[in-house]
């Protein structure tokens, strides 16, 4: 039996951070990613997806992203930086490799793939972010609303909603990016259950992400005392609260029900809407650790620092505030699987100093 010693789910941000990590290490992984090249989802985003950090505060380790770095950077532009990363990454990436399963006995992992085959490993590495996994809130009616409904991951483009009316579910960057754009197509809602907080982007000139590094903030841990994510403000430079102002998207608390083709809103009034567009984060996609009884009722994984607590060798890389408030982003990734390869690099070495396998 071919044995590896760390394999690595995912060949995205979060699993080139962990093959550069492991590699400094010494260890030699395989990085396994569903797709047909390893940039993860980005290359599946809305395609007016604009970074919120400048391109100083959004790269990997031991590569710089090019150009300038204070400005912001588009989806294709990180899909060119992806790619140049695994270019120059000294690693076994094997693209369209779908895990579908993994096991654990005797201190191996068995990785099936959904061509049938299997992989085995004395640690793995889980780097697959939450893209494929959207979090489609249970609304009153959505199930049965006639129009169109479509999460913020099947989003691309405003034109195909030209003059129509349209709600986006959601008060994050994304929802508010999104709404905003297609504001100029069609006649749009921007709803929340709370307020819609907007946060200054350059306060004193500088870029919030500045402040946030030279505080330390940005690597603070304060992952592992949250038993909910916090809601992030829009990060704006002034346009979307303008935006917003203007009505151009309008904002308006959670509608109470959709029924047929019609919203129903809080004030009591009511009206035809062509689509609503989930623009509601996403949940870990780890379905593939089922086997495992590593993840809660909820999907997420216990772990302390990103290694799993109820199974030694496992461990997590990109999950949303993982250890700080960067660690599901370009900048955060590095600084986790940097932590975890330690630890990883640890349990092999033990490993092998007990003669196992």
């Amino acid at each position: 039996m071919d044995l590896i010693d760390t394999l690595v789910i995912g060949a995205g941000q979060s699993g080139l951070a962990t093959a550069h990590a492991l590699r400094k290490h010494g260890i030699a992984p395989v990085i396994l990613e569903a797709g047909d090249a390893p940039t993860g989802a980005w290359p599946r985003y809305y395609e007016s997806l604009t970074l919120f950090s400048p391109a100083r505060y959004s790269a990997l380790p031991g590569l710089p992203f090019p150009g300038d770095g204070d400005r912001y950077p588009h989806r294709d532009e990180v899909v060119d930086y992806l790619t140049s990363c695994a270019d120059q990454l000294d690693a076994d990436i094997r693209t369209g490799h779908h895990v579908t399963g993994v096991e654990h006995q005797d201190g191996i992992f068995t990785v099936h793939l959904a061509d049938g085959r299997t992989l085995h490993a004395r640690t793995v590495v889980a780097a697959t972010g939450g893209f494929t996994n959207p979090y489609r809130p249970a609304l009153p009616g959505l199930d049965s609303f006639s129009g169109t409904v479509l999460h913020a991951a099947e989003y691309l483009r405003p034109e195909p909603f030209t003059g129509q009316r349209v709600v986006v579910v959601g008060g994050g960057n994304s929802a508010v990016q999104i709404a905003t754009e297609l504001a100029q197509h069609a006649r749009v809602t921007v709803t929340t259950r709370g307020k819609l907080r907007f946060a200054p982007q350059r306060p004193l000139g500088r870029d919030l992400h500045f402040w946030y590094t030279v505080t330390g903030l940005d690597a603070a841990p304060v992952g592992r005392f949250l038993t909910h994510p916090p809601t992030v403000p829009v990060l704006d430079t002034g346009r979307y609260r303008a935006a917003v102002a203007a009505g151009r998207p309008d904002h308006r608390p959670m509608f109470t029900a959709l029924d047929g083709d019609r919203i129903r809103w809080s004030d009591g009034t009511s009206e035809q809407a062509d689509a609503v567009i989930l623009a509601t984060g996403y949940r870990p996609a780890l379905d593939y650790l089922t086997a495992l009884d590593v993840l809660d009722e909820h999907g997420h994984p216990p772990h302390r620092d990103g290694l799993a607590t109820g199974l030694s060798g496992l461990g997590f890389v990109g999950l949303e505030w993982q250890r700080s408030l960067s660690s599901a982003s370009l900048r955060g990734v590095g600084r986790d699987a940097a932590r975890i390869t330690r630890r990883l690099s640890s349990y092999l070495g033990s490993q092998a100093a007990f003669g196992r396998h």
